[in-house]
């Protein structure tokens, strides 16, 4: 572990409040942890972008700790994009977070609350982090889509020629954020940057969506390549990874167990019985060290 400062001088003392940052990984999707319980603090979009365009904290997500809202939890988890636009739930962000509060505070059961819902987190090692994500919402407008669909296993949605799509019908789950999963037989075999960017921003998802490649090798085995809203490609997306293995089961291609291999490595999914999905995966820690914004309060100057 390492320890980084980046500073400006010359700033403000509003503008120069230092952040201590935690980056991180779950399986290479690149995770900043920031602890403002005990401060009123709130990060805005423009404060975000800058640290996500500093390359020693570059990150796909940035998991900011508050003071919790409801009883019984740790903290309630604001969950950022590079671009600072928010998400609703980061699965390879929570066990990050759960890890982080886990290794300062001892306690192993966790639960936070985020716009997703409450989540639980079980660490039992840093290479075996489970976290609740919650229940799969199916309706098309708990996705949200934006017409009616009556069964969101397969929408109508397609790239390519009409007698000859690229890519087409998609599954559609919100697990915390929107989620469309196009079924191919080879997930490396198509150009997911330029398709996800494209539809990422589709008429039909008026909150945008994931965009996801899957390629089911078994009943228990599922590929999985996936472009983040917000965030573009990654090598890791725990809710994309969630969404794929609730969609195949519903689709009968699976059983309601998977596990889910990523461009980052293997997670294991179970969509138990009583309708709540589990993702179990490690977490990394790449190094701590601290953020002084600049004098206009967006960018820092070098690594000390």
């Amino acid at each position: 572990m390492s320890q980084i400062t980046a500073t400006l001088g010359g700033a403000s003392p509003a503008a120069s409040a230092e952040l201590t940052l935690v980056k991180m990984n779950g399986l290479g999707n690149e995770i900043v942890v920031v602890d403002l319980r005990d401060s009123k603090r709130i990060l805005t979009a423009d404060e975000v972008r800058a640290i996500a365009a500093t390359p020693q904290w570059r990150f796909d997500q940035m998991m900011v700790l508050h003071d919790p809202r409801t009883p019984g939890t740790e903290a309630f988890v604001r969950i950022y994009n590079t671009d600072g636009s928010e998400a609703g739930a980061c699965g390879n962000g929570m066990r990050c977070v759960g890890w982080h509060v886990a290794a300062s505070s001892g306690r192993k059961m966790q639960r936070y609350e985020t716009a997703a819902g409450v989540l639980g987190v079980v660490v039992e090692s840093m290479a075996r982090i489970t976290v609740d994500m919650g229940k799969p919402r199916l309706r098309w407008d708990e996705i949200p889509l934006a017409e009616p669909f009556h069964d969101t296993r397969c929408i109508e949605l397609q790239i390519g020629p009409i007698d000859s799509p690229v890519l087409h019908s998609p599954s559609a789950v919100n697990m915390g954020n929107p989620h469309v999963v196009f079924w191919v037989d080879d997930v490396d075999a198509h150009d997911l940057a330029r398709h996800g960017s494209l539809l990422e921003f589709h008429p039909i998802f008026p909150e945008r969506s994931n965009i996801s490649l899957a390629q089911v090798q078994s009943r228990t085995a599922i590929r999985l390549r996936t472009w983040e809203r917000g965030a573009g490609l990654t090598k890791a997306c725990g809710t994309a990874a969630c969404a794929a293995a609730v969609a195949a089961a519903r689709l009968d291609l699976t059983g309601r167990r998977v596990t889910v291999t990523v461009p980052g490595g293997p997670l294991e999914i179970e969509w138990g019985a009583d309708g709540r999905v589990r993702m179990t995966g490690p977490a990394e820690l790449e190094h701590t060290g601290t953020y002084r914004p600049g004098p206009t309060g967006l960018a820092p100057s070098r690594a000390v």
